[in-house]
């Protein structure tokens, strides 16, 4: 099945992964590049995204499954089409054929950002490493059964603290995506309960890269 590799940013970073879903199957069909669609009751256009977005994350690393419907175009026009009619802050990088199996995809190279309205607090850097050194660190998380506590240490690989002037913190880490998953905003969730006055006034996540279990770029 083709796959693209594709980009959200700007104020696209605020569209649900419903409305992602939805800008694309319009914008194959405006780009007039008709999809097949699913079989049964409720036929939909065959159309997926490997790792789903939370509203408000970035993310510059991207995969979309599609299967075009009797039409054989390059990847390079199908780029092409595809960025003239779809919306601002979304954009396609790459059109190919013959992607890896999903099931390959083991993890997340990402920077969780921590925006302080003053200064940075004092010390804040090495106690936030310091949290996450610990060999265990139970954070809630939503799931079919209601809030339960998660530990989430086996699930980052690496995680580095770094200053990007007076007022931000980036945590630059790669975490589990698949099987266990680790939701990279938990590390925010982490600080607000273990080092309350390193809370930051916001929090936002962008996605850099994914990889295999080898640590190979997935695509």
């Amino acid at each position: 099945m083709p796959r693209l590799l594709f980009e959200k940013t700007g104020n696209a970073v605020w569209m649900s992964h419903l409305d992602l879903m939805r800008v694309f199957q319009r914008s194959f069909k405006r780009a007039g590049l008709p999809l097949t669609h699913t079989q049964g009751f409720n036929p939909r256009p065959s159309v997926s995204i490997a790792l789903p977005m939370s509203v408000g994350v970035e993310s510059v690393c991207e995969l979309l499954d599609f299967d075009l419907d009797g039409v054989s175009v390059s990847g390079e026009d199908i780029c092409d089409r595809l960025n003239n009619v779809t919306v601002d802050g979304v954009k396609v990088l790459q059109a190919y054929d013959a992607g890896r199996k999903i099931k390959e995809l083991s993890y997340l190279h990402c920077e969780v950002v921590f925006e302080y309205d003053g200064n940075i607090p004092q010390n804040a850097q090495a106690s936030i490493e310091q949290l996450f050194s610990q060999d265990s660190l139970l954070v809630p998380k939503k799931s079919k059964n209601g809030m339960q506590e998660q530990d989430i240490i086996p699930m980052l690989r690496r995680l580095e603290v770094k200053q990007a002037g007076e007022r931000e913190l980036i945590l630059d880490c790669t975490v589990c995506c698949q099987n266990p998953s680790l939701n990279p905003m938990q590390l925010a969730q982490a600080v607000d309960r273990y080092l309350p006055a390193l809370k930051p006034d916001f929090a936002k996540c962008r996605r850099l890269e994914i990889y295999d279990g080898d640590m190979n770029v997935f695509r």
